[in-house]
């Protein structure tokens, strides 16, 4: 050391030993969220492990727990998320159409641009993620979200009957069921590589069948 100076390599050690140890990184925790999203959407709840999450929302475990809690209290912020960012269209054909019938086709034609959007995996997260789901819980808490989505459709096919938009002798529970048959199968085409255009002529066909006064 020449006139009081330090040399580099005294300084780096100066500096790591006085940078605090053990302190967790800091992250964003809305792109975390996000990337966990796709995670989850990609591979599934039972096939996406905590060292694939921790992976891929470049995160340490303990950052993890601390901010979602553990894996499956993850999934399920993670499944609100999806709900709000990716699957929302469903709700507002339901809220905005004036008929079932306009609010059925919209979704169906709908579903094929969102479920084919480029940038994230194609299909529905909540129909994907549930496949080879050994979680009962989870696959309860799934289960629950599809059959909600069904008796949505019926109650607004039940509201279309009651205001002579249907025929008064439409088998609204069946045709819920069966809208809801024709977008899973579409979450599922996709994923199996139907385009855009495949799946808007699926959902015209599934149209095609609706009942009219």
């Amino acid at each position: 050391m020449v006139g009081g100076e330090q040399t580099k390599e005294q300084v780096e050690a100066g500096v790591r030993k006085a940078k605090p140890r053990g302190r967790p990184r800091s992250f964003d925790r809305a792109t975390a969220l996000e990337k966990a999203i796709l995670a989850f959407w990609e591979h599934g709840y039972e096939a996406t492990s905590v060292s694939d999450l921790t992976r891929v929302m470049d995160i340490g475990a303990p950052s993890l727990y601390a901010a979602f809690g553990d894996k499956r209290s993850l999934f399920e912020e993670v499944v609100k998320e999806y709900g709000v960012r990716y699957g929302s269209f469903g709700d507002r054909a339901l809220a905005e159409e004036p008929t079932a019938r306009a609010a059925m086709e919209r979704m169906l034609r709908e579903a094929a641009v969102a479920y084919t959007a480029p940038g994230h995996p194609h299909g529905c997260l909540v129909v994907h993620a549930a496949t080879n789901c050994s979680t009962p819980e989870v696959e309860e808490s799934l289960r629950g979200r599809r059959n909600a989505n069904i008796a949505a459709f019926e109650s607004r096919i039940r509201a279309d009957i009651a205001a002579g938009e249907l025929p008064a002798g439409t088998d609204a529970a069946t045709l819920a069921r069966y809208t809801g048959a024709v977008i899973q199968g579409m979450s599922q085409q996709a994923r199996d590589g139907a385009s855009r255009e495949e799946l808007e002529a699926v959902a015209e066909i599934a149209m095609a069948i609706w009942p009219r006064t």
